[in-house]
């Protein structure tokens, strides 16, 4: 019995921890290094953030698409030819958005650390 509790904490802990780890194949910058990416024609910017968190605040040339509508835009409205960099207010919901992007084929993914809560 005493086996199965120490299982169920190895499994637990695997995955809080995955949640955490870097996700594989992303590249992840700072908003001051996204400063210098700004005027790149050749890379497309998301902010995954809710309308109403965009509308308060954003940076321009991101477009909107949130998080729980990302699966079924991503194929319609962006390019897998691009680089997508991606943000949203702290750096967790863009981070789930750099994995979804990755499984739906997307070759370079960049998240932005930090979100629009380190930008200035």
């Amino acid at each position: 019995m005493q086996y199965v509790n120490y299982l169920v904490i190895a499994l637990f802990l695997f995955f809080i921890i995955k949640r955490f780890l870097p996700i594989k194949g992303v590249h992840n910058i700072t908003t001051i290094e996204l400063k210098s990416e700004l005027n790149d024609k050749n890379k497309q910017f998301i902010d995954v953030r809710t309308p109403g968190e965009f509308k308060g605040n954003h940076i321009r040339g991101f477009k909107n698409i949130p998080l729980q509508q990302l699966s079924q835009k991503a194929e319609k409205e962006l390019s897998k030819e691009k680089e997508v960099i991606v943000i949203c207010q702290s750096g967790m919901r863009s981070g789930q958005a750099s994995k979804i992007l990755k499984k739906l084929g997307f070759a370079k993914v960049t998240n932005v650390k930090g979100g629009m809560s380190a930008w200035s």
